[in-house]
């Protein structure tokens, strides 16, 4: 099975990140570094159906379709994730933790993916979720703070 696991360390407080990560206005400015996701109808309440919608591309329309399994604001926030077309269901959690200077540490977790398609998949999003995460979402914190 393959995974995506990236952990990261941020200057803002912790309700600074989880605002990044949660607030459906906010979301796509740090996203645009990947596929420009925007959550629609999303909420942080578990059973939440969502989607984030995206630049389609050939052989991806542009839409994954979520729900939200747990979330405990703003330390934890875990969904499933599931292509439009009906693949495999994998799960992302984002793990949000102050650290001592007053900064945060985020751990976000793809988990789920098997077989030889999964281990593709996860190749992909992995390098694009590390490029929204150590990017995109930097100068937005920068902006919130």
């Amino acid at each position: 099975m393959s995974e995506i696991r990236i952990v990261e360390h941020y200057a803002q407080p912790v309700e600074t990140v989880w605002r990044a990560l949660t607030d459906p206005e906010v979301v796509p400015r740090w996203t645009a570094t990947g596929a420009g996701g925007r959550p629609v109808g999303f909420d942080t309440v578990p059973g939440t159906r969502f989607q984030f919608v995206g630049k389609p591309k050939p052989g991806w329309d542009g839409i994954v379709n979520c729900v939200v399994l747990e979330a405990a604001e703003p330390e934890l926030l875990r969904f499933s994730w599931q292509d439009n077309e009906g693949g495999a269901v994998t799960e992302v959690c984002y793990r949000l933790a102050a650290d001592p200077g007053g900064g945060t540490a985020l751990v976000y977790e793809h988990t789920g993916f098997t077989g030889p398609g999964g281990y593709a998949m996860a190749k992909l999003l992995g390098h694009v979720r590390r490029k929204m995460l150590r990017v995109g979402l930097p100068p937005v914190l920068a902006e919130l703070a």
